[in-house]
């Protein structure tokens, strides 16, 4: 009875941790909607949102009105989305390969969709010829998921011993694409002129001014695999005990290490193509999530979501002040964090 009682307490308190959490992004984003360049006051902001819920008839004056539904709001949207996307992957990562320093490149997705895009910026012209303008915005993002899929695909194939996927060879295999990708990536650098540098370089440092209704698909991707994620808690929990011992206790391993790789990397793929290369929040999110909540990832991978979004969404309203009247690339904030 008194384990009982225990376990209901850690449960009630975890479950309070999430609705904290849920508060604080809450929060994160009304005074993110209300930092830039143009300040709106607080006030102003929850009369903005209470007017789009229909809890308020009056709205704000038209020019703060277009700022904030036309700017902040989708870019915030992009933030809690892709901040998601990468906490929750970092925590399927870190319990996939029971490796604390494990995060969503790990294993050469991030570089792979990295080199794509950097391909598309330097020799994109070439290589579609009359096509590339009509492509516009949309080539840098297929580009990059294109290679994250392709990496996804020689990760599964290369990784398969018997007719199972070994770990620690998907993790060899990882660190092998991370550096050809990062070599090719170098080579593309170094053919770039002087436009195409200073485009792939911020791309390359993360940002989150997307590219409008091309970013769309791969939002789409992000937000089915983070509802994806969401459900291995249990199946995850059962397979830090062991290989052998979820087994016996009813787990597919193998589909369910194929599935969360998969997913994992496609998610992360679709990511890097909206804002490019955003460091450190797939691996601290879940730190931060565990020394609260322990390491039950039936709400370690729910927490680790809101985290990743949480943090996101504040560096990006530091990016956009910390050194008007430019703006500094969020993956610098993340970096110091």
């Amino acid at each position: 009875m008194v384990t009982s009682l225990r376990d209901r307490m850690l449960a009630g308190h975890r479950v309070a941790v999430l609705v904290l959490l849920m508060l604080a992004l809450i929060v994160a984003v009304v005074i993110s909607l209300g930092t830039g360049g143009a300040q709106i006051a607080l006030g102003d902001v929850i009369v903005h949102i209470a007017h789009h819920i229909g809890l308020s008839g009056a709205g704000i004056d038209g020019f703060d009105a277009r700022v904030l539904d036309t700017l902040r709001l989708p870019r915030i949207l992009r933030a809690i989305v892709i901040g998601a996307a990468l906490g929750l992957a970092g925590a399927v990562m870190q319990s996939l390969f029971r490796n604390p320093i494990a995060d969503p490149g790990i294993i050469g997705v991030s570089a792979s969709a990295a080199f794509g895009a950097v391909a598309m910026i330097v020799v994109g012209h070439l290589i579609l010829g009359s096509y590339y303008p009509a492509i516009g915005p949309y080539g840098v993002p297929v580009a990059a998921f294109g290679g994250a899929v392709l990496a996804t695909g020689i990760i599964r194939v290369l990784s398969r011993q018997d007719g199972q996927t070994d770990a620690a060879i998907m993790l060899l295999i990882g660190v092998a694409i991370n550096a050809i990708a990062f070599a090719g990536v170098g080579v593309f650098t170094y053919m770039a002129d002087d436009a195409q540098l200073r485009s792939l370089t911020f791309w390359q440092m993360g940002a989150l001014s997307g590219n409008g209704p091309a970013d769309t698909p791969a939002l789409v991707v992000m937000t089915g695999g983070v509802l994806y994620l969401l459900g291995l808690g249990t199946p995850l929990n059962l397979f830090l005990l062991g290989e052998a011992e979820a087994r016996h206790l009813g787990v597919e391993v193998e589909h369910l290490k194929r599935r969360a790789t998969v997913v994992t990397a496609l998610v992360v793929g679709a990511a890097v193509a909206v804002s490019g290369i955003i460091g450190f929040v797939g691996l601290v999110a879940p730190h931060l999530v565990r020394l609260v909540t322990g390491p039950d990832n039936r709400y370690v991978l729910p927490a680790s979501a809101i985290c990743g979004a949480i943090i996101l969404t504040c560096a990006d309203a530091v990016a956009r002040i910390i050194v008007l009247p430019a703006e500094l690339p969020i993956g610098l904030v993340t970096g110091i964090v």
